[in-house]
């Protein structure tokens, strides 16, 4: 599978021009099968309380009607962030996947909120972590903090999932998360992780880069700077199933001596 990540600096508050610069970078993309943006791309991550209810939509609104028309004529699937408006009232930190025919097959919301920033924007999601088929692969989705609980990915792995798609907002001083914890949860996984961050500055954050795509051994097949880039590689099948032969973590687990961390 072809895979690429648009590492960008947000564009707060500028839906429209958000969505115009995804048509840009989707038909830049084409011929990759799928595009993963950073988290909340459609109206910018640090932007408060009262912008996230504004912007805030259904996952079937207007924007999500728009990306999936980018989606049919790049010929790219597209996942993306933006705040979702839940029927019941509740706005949740969320992404959703769109296929190249312009379908959605996914809709995550962010289940591990992180701060102050999070809590006040957005409610939590519930467990549900879904693994969906997408072109012959098993895809799973997380958003920016889940990744740093190793019980998230975990869960995934264990789903069946072969790729964790995670778009991200990560700010500095946590580049060892971008640095160094994307590819230790793809080694202790056995699995593909791409990790879509921003660049630049939103209001006081300063947002550390180094989008990837790590790969199941541990290494990084693409690996973004600091600056705005698109970034595009493809995943092996069989380097996933040597990886999983020469280091078999989830068939020499014992979960009989783990139960005391549900406990917990």
């Amino acid at each position: 599978m072809r895979l690429a990540l648009y590492q960008c600096p947000p564009q707060p508050l500028e839906v429209a021009g958000n969505l115009q610069r995804l048509q840009r970078f989707a038909h830049e993309a084409a011929g990759a099968d799928l595009l993963v943006l950073p988290e909340m791309f459609l109206t910018g991550y640090n932007i408060g309380s009262d912008a996230v209810s504004t912007l805030a939509e259904a996952r079937d609104g207007a924007s999500a009607q728009r990306i999936a028309q980018i989606a049919q004529a790049s010929g790219v699937a597209i996942l993306y962030g933006y705040p979702e408006r839940a029927a019941d009232g509740q706005i949740y930190n969320a992404v959703q996947l769109i296929d190249a025919n312009g379908h959605s097959l996914c809709n995550y919301r962010k289940s591990h909120l992180f701060g102050e920033l999070d809590h006040g924007m957005f409610s939590a999601g519930n467990a549900d972590l879904p693994v969906i088929e997408f072109k012959g692969w098993q895809l799973g989705l997380l958003i920016c903090y889940d990744l740093e609980f190793p019980e998230n990915t975990r869960r995934l792995a264990l789903a069946g999932a072969e790729l964790i798609l995670v778009p991200t907002a990560n700010m500095v001083p946590y580049d060892f998360v971008a640095d160094v914890t994307v590819r230790a949860r793809a080694y202790e996984n056995q699995c593909y992780v791409a990790y879509a961050n921003y660049c630049g500055e939103e209001g006081a954050i300063r947002y550390c880069g180094q989008s990837s795509i790590a790969a199941p051994n541990g290494s990084r097949i693409a690996h973004a700077g600091l600056g705005e880039e698109l970034i595009v590689a493809t995943l092996e099948r069989q380097l996933l199933l040597d990886s999983r032969a020469a280091t078999p973590y989830l068939a020499d687990r014992r979960p009989e001596l783990y139960g005391e961390l549900n406990r917990r």
